[in-house]
This record gives C-alpha cells, structure tokens and sequence, in this order.
C-alpha cells in the first residue's frame, strides 16, 4: 500500500515555487496500540468532569484560558482564538542556504518527507542536486497545524527531508544543568579511547536494531489471540560485573571482552568512604514453577479481541 500524502505545498527557491506533497517520515503501523477497556471487554469513553460542581461537561461547552495567577484564567472565546491562531500556508520559503552540519541535531523535532508532484520533478531535482554539490542545507519557515515553524531541507537518497526546528528558547542545554567539574585521568581516558576503538563502528545501521518491547508485546498478542498462556519472562541473571568496585577495574573488565561484542556491563564506582561490594555467594537451585494457569476459554479470548 503506497504512502497517502498529508499536504500539497510549495517549496519557495529564489523565484522558482516547486510543487510538493508532504509524507509523514514515520511509519504509524509500526507501534502496537493497546486500548483501554471496561471489565465486560467493552472499550470506554474519556469524560471531562469540572473540578468545581464534579458535573460533566461536553466539548462544546468547553472554553480555553491562560493561568496567570493560581486559579485565576483569563479566557478566550472561540473568535478570539481564530483571530490568533497561525493559519496554515502551503508555501515553505527558504530564506538562507547553510552548511549541511551546521544545525545541532539537538534542534531537530519531526521529520517529514518532500516528493515533487507531476509538475514539479526537475526544479525539485535540480534543488535537490545543488544542495548536494554544494554541502548544503536550507533553512526555511513554514505554518502547518497552527505553528509555525523554522525548517531545515536537506537531499536524502533521492529526495528532500524536511525537518521542524526548535527555537532557541524551546531547547535546554546541558549548560542550564548542575553538572560539576570532574578531572580525568590519564590513565582512565586512555582505556575509555580503548573501549570505544573496540566497539566502534564505521556506519550507523539502523536495521540491526529492533524495538524488542514491541517485539514482545506482539508476540503476546499472538499467544492471546491463538488462547495460549503468556508465560511470564525468567528473572535476569546478575550483571557480570557486579564485584567489580573500582573505574578502571570495570574499564579493564570491558576491554576483556569479545570484539565487536557486547562489553561487560559497567558497574558504579564506590563512594568515598563506602566498602567495596562483596562477590554475591552461589545460589541453590530455584524450586520449580508453580502451575501455569489454565489458558483462557474460547469465550473469553473472543471476548478480549474485541
């Protein structure tokens, strides 16, 4: 099944305008969605309820407000909102060309897809082209959805990326955090470049990673819906590295492992004054499970797919 586009727009170089559509970046199947519902299997429905008299409220009647001061709102009537509200615009205008790696990935928000529609395939390419020779990306400004929005346009294989920014004021850098000054050993930082040289990496390969909740969650709805039991996980095994107490210890004990593997999982440092953790004593042989429950009836199961 092709991709829907969400929106026709215009992508503003200079004075060439080329015709694009817009397409979501991610894929929406993707996720598993578990709904809420009440004990006879029925989905439930959201109420809003006032704070004030506990009465129910439908959406109609709701308004929207500010609170500037503790339960003090001023409030704004549908037209007034209207008046305020950023319309949407189909033109995306370019206003200044930068170098590819000038935006800090921290700014990036969403992402979304530009595809030139029918009258559009040669200026789209020929920005797409240039872009690329050049080294560069274009900043843009953009409405949609009632916001509007500093854009970054960037080539990707054979189309255009376009990816909302955050303004400035919207982001926290690791600045406004209490992080205090540490020093580093020598020593220390040469077995970290070590660790890092081990398991490095020349490209990032997104398909060698996998949602593994997701994984699970769907394998358990396969179990439900076929009415067998969802046996529950076996508890995970004790970090190897947990008698190891010391930073470079545990770096050493990283670097002992395979290749390309995974590193044995670090461990904390103690604390000054605290005792080193003792090496955790063997332990017996667990009893064996208790009786799996009985898997749900032919009813039931039907009842839960609903």
């Amino acid at each position: 099944m092709s991709a829907r586009p969400i929106a026709s727009l215009s992508l503003g170089f200079g004075l060439v305008s080329i015709p694009v559509k817009l397409f979501s970046a991610a894929e929406p199947s993707a996720g598993v969605r578990l709904h809420l519902l009440a004990p006879d299997g029925a989905r439930v429905r959201q109420q809003y309820v006032s704070e004030r008299s506990g009465k129910r409220i439908e959406r109609r009647e709701m308004v929207k407000g500010y609170e500037f001061e503790k339960d003090r709102y001023v409030v704004f009537t549908p037209d007034e909102l209207h008046e305020l509200d950023e319309h949407d615009d189909p033109a995306i205008d370019i206003v200044a060309f930068v170098p590819a790696d000038a935006v800090d990935p921290l700014y990036v928000d969403k992402a979304w897809l530009l595809a030139p529609d029918k009258r559009g395939a040669k200026p789209y390419a020929l920005l797409r082209e240039a872009m690329r020779e050049s080294g560069r990306c274009a900043l843009a400004r953009w409405t949609f959805r009632g916001k509007q929005s500093v854009v970054q346009v960037r080539p990707l294989d054979e189309g255009l990326v376009l990816q909302t920014l955050l303004y400035a004021d919207e982001l926290r850098r690791p600045a406004d955090l209490d992080i205090a000054p540490v020093t580093v050993a020598k020593a220390e930082l040469q077995l970290a470049r070590q660790l890092i040289d081990q398991i490095s990496q020349d490209h990032y390969d997104p398909a060698q990673f996998h949602d593994e909740e997701r994984e699970r969650i769907q394998a358990a709805i396969e179990r439900k819906i076929a009415g067998r039991q969802v046996v529950e996980q076996a508890p995970r095994e004790e970090r190897a590295g947990a008698q190891v107490i010391d930073l470079m210890d545990a770096l050493r004990a990283s670097l002992g492992g395979p290749k390309g593997g995974k590193a044995a999982s670090p461990t904390r440092a103690p604390a000054r004054g605290e005792r080193p953790a003792r090496r955790a004593a063997a332990k017996p042989p667990a009893k064996s499970a208790a009786k799996p429950r009985t898997a749900p009836s032919a009813k039931r199961a039907a009842g839960a797919r609903r």
